[in-house]
């Protein structure tokens, strides 16, 4: 099927083609038709689907069956997505797909000053991309109106439930007409969100892409099993010997992320940090850096796990590996979109020989490993079913003479690995 085969306008179709597609995904296939016939829809789809596009076409399409309202605009479709990345995101493609159609959009998120935000709603927008909180604010100061809403998507249900929005979530719902056509995206399924589609979903259309709780098919997937010591020398090397160009690199922490960016610099490789205590401004930067080219890692907290929309992303590195299985399915999915090919290796020492246990019971099947590292790796006990107290005793470190550390390769050159030893400065 082309996108030419679905009901939707010339302008709608000129948008799509300017981007350079012509075959929908099947999350498109399948929610376009349906979306358009005005049912709610509880859609299960993996990260990279396509599944903005899947609910952004149809929803632009049916705005453009009905009469333009006066102005100030009414806002006419709601959007609400979990992060500030996510809500630019999903803004950008209303933008993108709506190009060529008499509509206005905004973004509303916490983070950025909220007077602009005010000034852009009081001249009206048909279509409200937001976040929980910040919504809830313009609305409580009388900014805001969703008396007249006709849509509602909430996006990343499962995500949502994970950061606690539950309650902000039902305060918005309870501020939409009874009468509204709802659409619930979710990359995992969990009971809390069966309870939350049966709250607000009227009979709807359930659909399906991908494996429940899967990771997609054209990801491949490494385990290193290495001692932590070992984890940014390992990584430096794989970024330089292999010449990568781009990674998205996964930590635990906020510190962790700012301790691992500036280690990697010192190493030679271009990278910047990305996490909640960063200004809107530096995360931005960051971002846009990152999709250049400008920089070659990015090293994130799971903030950035959803919503992030990186075209052919090759590699994704999991520094720690995730607290919750499921956020490993969401971290893995920022490669391999779209059908592209993409990479996914995870760095795991012993301490998280438990969590790779979970996620590996989550995919239902184990996780390649690689033998041989070139550095001092560990034997993963998959028995182990909980992480070492802050009161497990440890044996002392072996000493290690004081090294340099050589920085990556430049592009285009080949790169022995790093010295084992372990570096004075960590």
């Amino acid at each position: 099927m082309l996108f030419s085969d679905l009901e939707l306008s010339e302008q709608l179709l000129k948008a799509v083609a300017e981007q350079g597609y012509l075959t929908p995904t099947p999350i498109q296939d399948k929610a376009i038709p349906v979306i358009l016939q005005g049912r709610d829809v509880l859609a299960g789809a993996q990260t990279g689907t396509g599944k903005t596009a899947g609910f952004t076409l149809p929803l632009l399409q049916l705005l453009q069956n009905q009469p333009i309202p006066q102005k100030p605009r009414p806002v006419r479709v709601l959007i609400l997505t979990p992060t500030r990345e996510l809500a630019m995101q999903v803004y950008e493609s209303v933008r993108t797909y709506g190009r060529h159609l008499p509509f206005f959009a905004e973004a509303i998120f916490g983070g950025v000053s909220i007077n602009p935000q005010i000034q852009k709603i009081q001249r009206g927008a048909d279509i409200v991309v937001a976040t929980p909180g910040r919504l809830l604010d313009l609305i409580h100061q009388q900014h805001l109106d969703l008396s007249r809403v006709e849509h509602f998507v909430l996006d990343e249900a499962d995500r949502m439930l994970d950061m606690g929005f539950i309650r902000d979530i039902r305060k918005i719902i309870a501020l939409l007409p009874p009468k509204r056509q709802n659409l619930l995206f979710s990359a995992t399924y969990a009971p809390e969100i069966s309870a939350l589609a049966e709250q607000i979903l009227h009979d709807p259309v359930e659909i399906a892409v991908a494996r429940k709780n899967a990771a997609a098919d054209t990801v491949s997937q490494l385990v290193y099993p290495i001692k932590r010591e070992y984890k940014r020398e390992l990584l430096s090397y794989l970024i330089g010997n292999g010449n990568w160009r781009q990674v998205l690199v996964f930590v635990r922490t906020k510190h962790g992320a700012d301790r691992l960016s500036k280690q990697l610099i010192k190493d030679g490789i271009r990278c910047a940090a990305l996490h909640g205590d960063k200004s809107q401004g530096a995360r931005v930067r960051a971002l846009e850096d990152f999709k250049s080219g400008n920089i070659t890692a990015l090293i994130a907290t799971d903030i950035a796990a959803r919503g992030l929309d990186i075209d052919q992303l090759p590699h994704v590195v999991n520094f720690d590996l995730p607290q919750v299985a499921e956020d490993y399915v969401h971290r893995i999915g920022r490669t391999g979109r779209a059908g592209a090919d993409g990479q996914a290796i995870s760095l795991v020492d012993q301490e998280e020989a438990y969590l790779l246990a979970a996620i590996e019971k989550l995919l239902k099947r184990e996780i390649p490993r690689v033998a041989d590292t070139g550095y001092e790796k560990v034997s993963l006990d998959m028995g182990a079913s909980k992480p070492k107290t802050a009161q497990t005793p440890k044996p002392a470190p072996k000493p290690h003479a004081a090294r340099s550390v050589r920085p990556a390769a430049k592009p285009g050159s080949a790169r022995k690995p790093a010295s084992r030893q372990r570096s004075a400065n960590r």
